[in-house]
């Protein structure tokens, strides 16, 4: 980070000093030696510039592979699990479990199917690398109906809605924790009412903190579409809304 500010002062402050020599000296050569000095300093800049940004990216890419892949393995071994256990009840001849056993990952199936058709890719690859970078969270995310999300509301609302969910998430994690050791149960359920998307954040656990997150939300949404609101029909444990306003009416209208 250092070195990202210096190097731009450095050129600035070596740029502004062959310009008050070339000022001052009335010699061609050495006006044209130091304009050229002072073109090879900035094309050198630009290149680094180039190469620092290239590394970068470099570097985000290489970290999305990272999660990807683990987020895959991680599939990969809930399913194996799933197969294990049908595979013993088979053994063992409990046919009587094998329906439970089924229907339950036909839920996962279906949910998992909902995720991946909300429409905003970073949304889908935060819900389902979820697991694999938070470990003291179980989230469990409920999506009413066949909701899409990009044929619902505008680009920008998605945007700011995705920024939201992820800010009211890290909320819930930091925010006031009673516990740290504790495993923290958080269910976000997604439904379309009244040509508003709403996202709900119930924690399973009673909390005094969502006043808390309410107030931090508002100050960190302010000026944006989405709108932060409480639910206290159940008093014990109130829940915490977003909600951002459908744009395009004509796919609200088929929805409803």
């Amino acid at each position: 980070m250092k070195q990202s500010i210096l190097v731009p002062v450095g050129i600035a402050v070596f740029s502004a000093l062959c310009m008050v020599l070339i000022y001052f000296l009335h010699s061609p050569i050495m006006s044209l030696i130091l304009s050229m000095c002072m073109f090879a300093v900035l094309w050198g800049y630009v290149f680094y510039v180039k190469k620092q940004a290239a590394n970068e990216r470099r570097s985000l890419l290489e970290s999305v592979q990272r999660t990807a892949a683990a987020t895959l393995s991680h599939h990969r071994h809930d399913w194996m699990n799933d197969l294990q256990i049908l595979y013993g009840y088979i053994q063992l001849r409990k046919y009587d479990k094998l329906a439970g056993c089924v229907e339950r990952i036909k839920e996962r199936l279906l949910i998992e199917s909902k995720i991946s058709r909300l429409g905003i890719p970073s949304l889908t690859f935060y819900l389902q690398s979820f697991r694999e970078l938070n470990s003291n969270v179980q989230l469990t995310v409920l999506i009413e109906g066949d909701l899409q999300l990009d044929s619902l509301c505008s680009e920008q609302g998605n945007q700011h809605l995705t920024s939201a969910i992820v800010e009211t998430i890290r909320a819930f994690q930091f925010k006031d924790r009673k516990s740290w050791g504790e495993l923290l149960q958080l269910t976000v359920s997604f439904y379309l009412d009244q040509g508003h998307v709403y996202v709900s954040f119930d924690q399973e656990s009673p909390t005094n903190n969502i006043d808390t997150i309410k107030l931090h939300l508002e100050h960190l949404l302010s000026g944006t579409e989405v709108v932060v609101s409480c639910n206290e029909s159940e008093s014990e444990n109130s829940k915490l809304l977003l909600s951002v306003p459908c744009s395009k009416s004509n796919e609200v209208n088929a929805c409803s």
